[in-house]
């Protein structure tokens, strides 16, 4: 038995022998399939690529909001936000005559508007929304043309009496009368002027007043306003506006570097004390009905209400326009020749009220 397996184990090394090359050969082949076969469960085991012809799904940016711009309704101005279109605007009678000059919280401000008291003496109603001059001054009276301007702005109106007919139409309830005669501890009078000639306010006095009387927003339509375009060639460079007398007649130079009106008043620079030269970025010269009639004493009667001519200073050139006002509450707009309405620069505006039977503007 044992002769056997020894007999059987050196046939089967004898076959090895012999068949050696070809077994070498079938187990080389048979290494090349597992290696194929072990490469091709690598690969088909890799996540596909995405197919060229399958559509790609770009998700849509969201763009960015627009920033919201808001403006002044007083100005035309870029305001911080929503709360501040919506100020109180207060008004301010200031006066003009030789012993009030210089004034303060002239340059500071709004709208003004320009018209004669009395005697060829002329006076400002100023508006304020958000100009904040902490001396303002000095304060006098009210006149009933300038309440009725007045009327369209939503606005208080700080004054030192009035008028018999200014007096009776503030006081008839549809106004925010802050009359110094009933507020006095909102004023005082200065050391250095005699009366009537001192008396002065300020922003932090009459936000305090609006507040206590519960004036704390306005709600008005102003003016049509653009933004600013100066003329590469300006047409009227120098303005003169008489308005009744040397002491009380105007001037303009244009000033294209600030796109402003350097004002001049009786033949010399017209200066805020605080703030030096007054220089509103939109003149106005409307030529209004005017008279003396006798009331509590002369007073000078102007008509605010209807339409006529006027003119149109910015941005270094002049246009012929004509003034409307449809109502007392209505707001004065302004057209063309072809009645379309013609907007101003943003910025102080200054719109002088002259007679049209005395008064005149000229430029050059």
């Amino acid at each position: 038995m044992e002769q056997d397996k020894t007999t059987k184990s050196l046939r089967f090394k004898q076959w090895i022998r012999k068949h050696r090359v070809a077994l070498i050969s079938v187990a080389g082949i048979l290494l090349l399939a597992g290696l194929t076969v072990g490469g091709l469960m690598i690969f088909l085991q890799k996540p596909k690529t995405a197919d060229k012809t399958t559509p790609v799904v770009v998700q849509p940016v969201a763009p960015k909001p627009v920033p919201v711009k808001y403006y002044s309704p007083l100005t035309g101005e870029l305001v911080a936000d929503e709360a501040a279109t919506k100020q109180p605007v207060t008004g301010v009678m200031i006066e003009n005559s030789p012993d009030a000059r210089p004034q303060s919280g002239l340059k500071n401000s709004g709208v003004v508007f320009e018209a004669i008291a009395e005697g060829g003496i002329t006076r400002f109603l100023v508006l304020y929304q958000q100009e904040k001059p902490q001396l303002i001054g000095p304060v006098r009276s009210i006149r009933l043309y300038d309440a009725e301007w007045l009327a369209a702005f939503n606005a208080s109106i700080a004054h030192v009496g009035g008028s018999a007919g200014g007096l009776a139409e503030v006081r008839n309830g549809s106004y925010r009368d802050l009359d110094q005669f009933f507020n006095s501890q909102y004023y005082w009078r200065s050391t250095d002027r005699y009366a009537p000639h001192n008396v002065y306010t300020s922003f932090a006095k009459l936000d305090a007043l609006n507040a206590a009387k519960g004036y704390t927003s306005s709600s008005f339509t102003g003016f049509s306003r653009i933004d600013a375009s100066p003329s590469a060639t300006p047409t009227a460079t120098q303005i003169n506006v008489n308005i009744s007398s040397a002491l009380y007649n105007s001037s303009y130079s244009y000033d294209k570097t600030t796109n402003t009106y350097l004002r001049s008043q009786a033949g010399a620079p017209h200066l805020d004390r605080e703030n030096g030269q007054i220089a509103p970025s939109v003149v106005v010269v409307i030529k209004v009905n005017e008279s003396t009639v006798m009331q509590d004493g002369y007073r000078e009667a102007i008509t605010t209400i209807g339409s006529g001519a006027g003119t149109i200073f910015q941005d270094g050139t002049v246009q012929d326009v004509t003034w409307h006002k449809d109502s007392k509450l209505g707001q004065l707009y302004f057209t063309d020749a072809n009645g379309k309405d013609v907007p101003l620069v943003r910025g102080q505006t200054w719109i002088a009220a002259i007679p049209v039977s005395s008064g005149s503007v000229t430029w050059q």
